[in-house]
């Protein structure tokens, strides 16, 4: 398994892109979607929703439990993927591209946020 070294990540498994323009996307690392199984229900922050770092803003239901989706920054969602709330077995096939979760305009980035080394360290693989 390989964490693409651009990306940030958060102890609560998710990923967040490049800032560009102020956006990030945010997803969930393929470790997190590989023990989560397969993913049938995606609940997303909706477009104009405030996330707060560290704090729960959807869910995410597989075969095998449902489990919190944490925002790793503070910001506005600017787009919710809706290819993931049709499918949600794109989390599980491309959590990385097409499986990506919401973009959100950023206002604050915490400071713990881990490189992808780091990451790999921490969760392992």
């Amino acid at each position: 398994m390989s964490n693409p070294q651009q990306l940030r990540y958060s102890k609560e498994h998710e990923w967040l892109s490049a800032v560009e323009d102020g956006v990030a996307t945010v997803g969930i690392t393929e470790y997190a979607a590989n023990a989560l199984g397969d993913v049938v229900y995606a609940q997303l922050p909706a477009v104009g929703d405030t996330v707060t770092a560290g704090e729960t803003c959807g869910e995410l239901e597989s075969t095998k439990s449902v489990s919190d989706l944490y925002s790793p920054v503070t910001g506005e969602v600017t787009a919710a993927n809706q290819d993931v709330v049709d499918d949600p077995s794109l989390v599980n096939s491309a959590p990385f591209e097409g499986g990506w979760l919401f973009k959100v305009r950023i206002a604050e980035e915490p400071g713990d946020l881990l490189t992808a080394d780091e990451y790999t360290e921490f969760s392992g693989n």
